[in-house]
C-alpha cells in the first residue's frame, strides 16, 4: 500500500495553506459534560501541531457520540476545544455550526497557524448517509472551506472502518495524506495482522459475542492461545454446560460458542473461576466462585484470581499479544482486578520481550482508569471497531481511499 504521510505535505508546502484534518474526538463524558479520558485529544496532538508549526490553517472535523443528525447540545464539541485549547497550548476556536454561515465565517479569519475546530459533523445526517450523493453534498461542503488550495489529513484511525463523508468523501476530493497516528497504525496493526512473532495470544472482552464473531473466526486458526473474558465468556461457558444464572448471555449464540469450541478448542482458553455479584451495582454483594457454582439468581461481573494465573501464564509464554474488551466491569472498582489483572500480565510480557497491542475502545480507557502505565504497552490503539476490523482482514474504506 502506498500512501503519502504528513512528511510528504510538509514538503510540498503548507504555510498559507488551509487543511482539513479528520480526527477522533469521540471522547467519554460524565454527567456534567467533563471529560473521563482525554487519550484520543493527546494522539492527535503530533499530527495538529506539525501543521501548526509549518503554518497551515487547520481546520479540524470530528463527532461526538451519536446524534443521530440532529443538532444536540449533549453531543456539542465545546468540551472537546476547551481541552484540545488547553493541550495544544493555543485558542481552538469551536465554530457554532459545520459548514454553515459561523463555519465559513471563521474558517475565512483564520491565519497561519490557526486551529478551528467545526461543530460536531454527525449533526448533519449526511454525514452517516448510505445515499453516496448525500455524503458527496456534505463533503463538497466541507471542502468549500479550504478554498482552491485544501489539503486533506486522515488522522482519525478510529473512524477508518466507515465510509462516512469526512472520512472517505472528503478524500476522494482533495489531495490527501494520513496523518502520523492513522500512519502508526496501520504500520504496527499491519505487523500484527500479517506477521505476529509466535507464540501469539489474543485476548478478546467485551458485552457480546455476536460483536467479535468475526475476528474470532479470524484469529482462532493463527493464535497459538485465544482468551476470551468479560461478558462474552458466558455464553460460552453455557455452551459448555455450565448455568451462567443471570449473567450477560446471548442465548441465540450458544450453538455458534459450541461450533466454535468443538473447531477450535485446542486454542481459546475461558475462565475457570468468576466473580459473581447478587446485582449489576457498585456496591452489589460478591463472591468469587467457580464457573459451575454462581449462587441462584446472582451474575458473574468478573474475572477471579484463578482465572487471571491461567491467563497471566499463557501471556508469559507469548512474543506477540493483542487485547481487545475488559474482563469485567472495571468501572466499577470491587470488579476491576480481573481486566488489570490481565492489563498486567501484558505489561510484564512486555518487559520480558513481548510485542503487545492494547486495541483501543474500553480496554485502552481501562488502562488509564486503572492508573497503569500506559509506556508498558508497545501499543496503545486509538480505534477499537477499526483495529479489530484490521486484524480481521477488512478492508478499511478510510484506509483504502488514502492508497495513491
Amino acid at each position: 500500500m502506498t500512501v503519502k504521510n504528513l512528511n510528504d505535505l510538509i514538503a510540498e508546502g503548507v504555510e498559507g495553506r488551509y487543511v482539513l484534518v479528520r480526527s477522533d474526538f469521540n471522547v467519554p463524558l460524565n454527567e456534567n459534560r467533563e471529560i473521563t479520558d482525554s487519550g484520543r485529544i493527546t494522539a492527535s496532538l503530533p499530527t495538529l501541531k506539525k501543521l501548526v508549526d509549518g503554518g497551515a490553517k487547520v481546520i479540524v472535523m470530528a463527532h461526538l457520540g451519536r446524534p443521530k443528525g440532529e443538532v444536540n447540545e449533549k453531543f456539542s464539541l465545546a468540551p472537546v476545544a476547551a481541552a484540545l485549547s488547553e493541550e495544544l497550548g493555543q485558542y481552538v476556536a469551536l465554530a457554532g455550526d459545520v459548514v454553515g454561515e459561523d463555519a465559513h465565517e471563521r474558517a475565512n479569519g483564520l491565519t497561519e497557524g490557526d486551529v478551528l475546530l467545526l461543530e460536531n459533523v454527525r449533526f448533519d445526517p449526511r454525514e452517516t448517509s448510505k445515499d453516496a450523493a448525500e455524503r458527496g453534498e456534505f463533503a463538497d461542503q466541507l471542502v468549500a472551506l479550504t478554498g482552491e488550495n485544501g489539503a486533506f489529513v486522515s488522522d482519525g484511525f478510529g473512524v477508518v472502518h466507515r465510509a462516512q463523508a469526512s472520512v472517505y468523501d472528503v478524500a476522494q476530493r482533495l489531495p490527501h495524506y494520513a496523518g502520523q497516528l492513522v500512519e502508526k497504525e496501520i504500520k504496527v496493526l499491519g505487523e500484527v495482522a500479517s506477521n505476529p512473532a509466535k507464540p501469539y495470544v489474543v485476548v478478546l472482552g467485551g458485552s457480546k459475542v455476536s460483536d467479535k464473531l468475526g475476528v474470532i473466526e479470524a484469529l482462532a486458526p493463527k493464535t497459538d492461545a485465544l482468551i476470551i473474558g468479560g461478558g462474552m465468556c458466558y455464553t460460552f461457558l453455557a455452551a459448555q454446560g455450565h448455568n451462567v444464572q443471570k449473567s450477560l448471555l446471548q442465548e441465540e449464540m450458544i450453538d455458534t460458542c459450541r461450533d466454535l469450541l468443538e473447531r477450535f478448542g485446542d486454542s481459546i482458553v475461558l475462565p475457570v473461576d468468576v466473580v459473581a455479584a447478587d446485582r449489576f451495582d457498585k456496591d452489589a454483594e460478591k463472591r468469587t466462585v467457580d464457573v459451575s457454582e454462581i449462587p441462584e439468581g446472582w451474575m458473574g461481573l468478573d474475572m477471579g484470581p484463578k482465572s487471571v494465573e491461567l491467563f497471566a501464564a499463557r501471556l508469559a509464554e507469548a512474543k506477540t499479544i493483542f487485547w481487545n474488551g475488559p474482563m469485567g466491569v472495571f468501572e466499577f472498582p470491587a470488579f476491576a482486578d480481573g481486566t488489570k489483572g490481565v492489563a498486567e500480565a501484558m505489561i510484564s510480557a512486555t518487559e520480558n520481550g513481548a510485542f503487545s497491542v492494547v486495541g483501543g475502545g474500553d480496554s485502552a480507557a481501562s488502562v488509564r482508569t486503572l492508573g497503569l502505565n500506559e509506556d508498558g504497552f508497545s501499543h496503545i490503539s486509538t480505534g477499537g471497531g477499526a483495529s479489530l476490523e484490521f486484524l480481521e482482514g477488512k478492508t478499511l474504506p478510510g484506509v483504502d481511499v488514502l492508497e495513491n
